[in-house]
């Protein structure tokens, strides 16, 4: 998987771009584009083809104007990139409008965490985006504000807040980068998890001395009966977030 990095653009321009503040002069003919129109049809192409089918090349090709008249409205791929980002964010921001239940935190996170997994499945290339530096656009932030009502005022300081909302969201991205590596397998072998499983669990049985390794040959078992597969990563999500809000409940009922 392509990766890139947010925030590797020029930050004054990138956040003019992801603010909306004009910077293109007035005079002249009218642009035939918009920096919007530009936003949505590269996420149509990172969706399509992933980050690595996404150039500035490609994408004029695909807006029909020529490369050095797409640089007038995005000065390169780095500033595209974050505006992509962020208008991604916004499917997951309007997702939230008026669906927090005041007081029921651990509902409230179970539906955060499910709204983003969501939201890798329908766009992956984001988790071939680093965000260590995270664009400071509207979304990202209003995102970021609204996860955080979910859990304000329920019995944690600030800082836990923010630690339980990473712990939350890092806990998705991992889950969610492990079901795109097993479609990427599925792309790159020709062949479904299910059908590997058949193809390989027979010869383990032949090949494989299970007596030497007793308590991996037994779980090993009963998980690929269980999925058909060497794991299920829905499953792991779902066991592990339900881990992760069992902590975050004593640490709560601890103060109380």
């Amino acid at each position: 998987m392509a990766i890139e990095y947010s925030g590797s653009g020029d930050p004054r321009r990138t956040i003019e771009l992801l603010w909306g503040v004009q910077s293109r002069s007035s005079k002249g003919p009218k642009p035939k584009l918009t920096v919007p129109q530009v936003t949505a049809a590269a996420i149509a192409l990172a969706d399509a083809e992933g980050l690595a089918g996404l150039s500035m090349r490609e994408l004029a090709n695909h807006l029909g104007v020529s490369a050095m008249n797409l640089y007038s409205y995005v000065p390169s791929k780095a500033e595209l990139v974050d505006l992509m980002v962020d208008r991604a964010l916004a499917d997951v921001v309007g997702h939230y409008e008026g669906a927090a239940e005041p007081g029921e935190w651990r509902g409230n996170l179970e539906f955060v965490a499910r709204a983003n997994w969501q939201l890798y499945q329908r766009h992956p290339w984001l988790l071939g985006v680093s965000t260590a530096r995270a664009p400071l656009g509207p979304n990202v932030m209003a995102k970021y504000d609204r996860e955080l009502a979910y859990i304000d005022g329920v019995g944690l300081t600030d800082l836990e807040m923010d630690s339980v909302l990473s712990l939350v969201l890092g806990h998705t991205e991992a889950s969610a980068r492990r079901v795109a590596d097993a479609a990427e397998a599925v792309r790159h072998s020709g062949i479904t998890d299910s059908e590997w499983w058949a193809k390989s669990a027979p010869v383990l049985e032949e090949v494989v001395p299970f007596d030497r390794y007793p308590i991996a040959g037994r779980v090993g078992t009963a998980s690929g009966q269980a999925h058909q597969a060497a794991s299920d990563v829905a499953t792991a999500f779902e066991f592990g977030l339900g881990r992760i809000l069992d902590g975050v409940a004593s640490l709560i009922e601890g103060r109380t």
